[in-house]
């Protein structure tokens, strides 16, 4: 545990209570030889569930999956730093030849047997530094796996390190004093988003098969959006993260959730993630089904909202509506139903009602400013909100919390009418990477750090299960996402739906292709 410069302790169960709340194919012709390129190339084209019945059949070794997935990080990590933390190779090799062992044996760990993982740096993994990106926890070496990382080793994963974040991810580009600037995987320039930046980036440029991450102010999304892969902010209570330093009632903003290249791999970890726990109250009871009992939706039978810019209420970069609206151009072609529609709500009030839970759910990191040697390495951003939270009244939350539960029916009685809505995943395209933040949109000045990112509000502040799919590219090649929310619950209809999203457009497939510079081609 990191110590503070004054020699006492700076309060874990903190950062805890932040980081648990924020937190084609191939055809594989006979087993492959270790150290072939070819082999090896091809082995990191695979999806994860594509990987997985290569290794559950034994058409590809571990060790072989094991040593493409490292020359491939070791070739593109330093430039883009989507992985931190990484792991001795050598021992991560001993790790897979272990995995091949058992299953030469018989014994078959689960899904992701054998394959490589990151585990996004503001969950704990067993063994690996958790540092929420901030230099206080630079040192700070996890004793125990939470919940969904827990469910993730048991199915058979090798975690290879961490994927990085902004500092206790906050804000939606990914950067910290501790690792650096993650960076986009179409062009390292931009910004990776955030705060789910590593694991998308990681996804994109198949450093990992797949990615776990965590969502509070769009942090499965935007970063989704800005990498042309899939994020799946689960229903509240469907991924519990519960741990023994939490509150466990009250501060229900933020879930774990999934990233993959494909909706069929985002479906496998989510089901791997999901499922009750009684240390967990508000937890989901109802269990998913198997992934593999995931149909896809007929998009005929289907009516979607479209709420663009809220009529106007969001500021938002040229070019991200028009990528949205031919997207759901293709679905109308298919035979789905779009319309346009607002939700009976004041949009401004909506706003002030996140401010006053968002900053009310980090009123633990007050410690953390009263220690001057402890708050003089925060970023600014983590200050203005521990200042705003702090004088923060009961008045003031209950009024807001009844503001929230005003917003969860506007959209309820939109769900009487439509089976999905939908709104683009982020209101500007990827920006410079070392810009902070974007300090306007479209001409319109940002009066927060993150007010760039209210697009993304309204699904977190209803609790919905929302997806971020792949919208298309800017005139300047720059990656864009839309996201669709479902009703209360009904995780699996928004991903079989995004199931037949992903069928009838292209833009899934268009994946970031690296050249032996690392220049983007795609």
């Amino acid at each position: 545990m990191a110590e503070s410069m004054t020699g006492g302790a700076v309060n874990r169960r903190t950062f805890l209570t932040y980081a648990a709340g924020i937190s084609g194919s191939l055809t594989l012709t006979g087993c492959a030889t270790s150290g072939s390129t070819a082999m090896q190339s091809d082995i990191t084209d695979l999806t994860a569930t594509e990987l997985s019945d290569a290794i559950r059949t034994r058409q590809v070794r571990c060790v072989d999956v094991m040593e493409a997935y490292l020359q491939r990080v070791h070739r593109y990590n330093p430039r883009y730093n989507a992985i931190v933390s990484l792991r001795d190779d050598q021992v991560l090799l001993e790790e897979a030849a272990a995995a091949d062992a058992a299953l030469q044996n018989g014994e078959y760990w689960g899904w992701m047997h054998g394959m490589p993982h990151a585990i996004k740096d503001l969950a704990d993994a067993k063994g690996l530094v958790t540092t929420y990106g901030s230099p206080l926890f630079a040192q700070n070496v996890a004793r125990k796996d939470s919940l969904p990382v827990a469910r993730i080793r048991e199915q058979g994963a090798i975690f290879i390190g961490k994927t990085n974040v902004p500092e206790f991810g906050l804000g939606s580009n990914t950067y910290n004093a501790v690792y650096g600037v993650t960076r986009n995987a179409y062009d390292p320039n931009l910004s990776a988003g955030g705060s789910s930046g590593g694991a998308a980036t990681a996804v994109a440029l198949h450093l990992t098969p797949c990615a776990d991450g965590s969502d509070m102010m769009g942090s499965l999304r935007n970063p989704a959006a800005f990498n042309n892969v899939v994020g799946f902010r689960p229903s509240q209570g469907r991924v519990p993260s519960p741990s023994a330093q939490t509150e466990i009632f009250y501060n229900q903003l933020s879930t774990d959730g999934p990233m993959g290249r494909s909706v069929a791999d985002t479906i496998q970890l989510l089901t791997t993630m999901a499922g009750y726990d009684p240390r967990a109250p508000l937890a989901l009871r109802d269990d998913l089904p198997d992934a593999g009992a995931f149909r896809m939706s007929r998009l005929d039978e289907l009516k979607i909202g479209w709420m663009a810019d809220y009529s106007g209420y969001l500021p938002m970069e040229g070019g991200i509506l028009d990528l949205c609206q031919t997207a759901l151009g293709i679905l109308s072609q298919h035979g789905a139903s779009v319309e346009d529609c607002m939700p009976d709500f004041d949009m401004a009030r909506l706003w002030e009602v996140w401010l006053t839970l968002r900053q009310w759910s980090m009123s633990d990191l007050r410690l953390l400013y009263e220690n001057e040697a402890a708050r003089s390495l925060l970023k600014p951003e983590v200050i203005w909100e521990i200042e705003n939270g702090a004088g923060m009244t009961a008045a003031e939350i209950s009024d807001a919390a009844k503001g929230r539960s005003a917003w969860y029916r506007a959209l309820l009685a939109l769900f009487e009418t439509f089976d999905f809505l939908a709104l683009p995943s982020a209101q500007v395209f990827p920006f410079a990477a070392e810009t902070p933040w974007p300090k306007s949109v479209n001409g319109i000045a940002m009066d927060t750090y993150h007010r760039w990112m209210e697009v993304v509000i309204g699904g977190t502040l209803a609790g919905l299960p929302v997806v971020s799919l792949p919208a298309g590219f800017g005139p300047q090649g720059r990656p864009m996402g839309i996201q669709f929310m479902g009703r209360p619950g009904e995780d699996q209809k928004v991903l079989e739906f995004a199931l037949a999203y992903e069928a009838a457009t292209v833009q899934i497939a268009r994946r970031s292709i690296l050249n032996a510079e690392g220049q983007n081609n795609h």
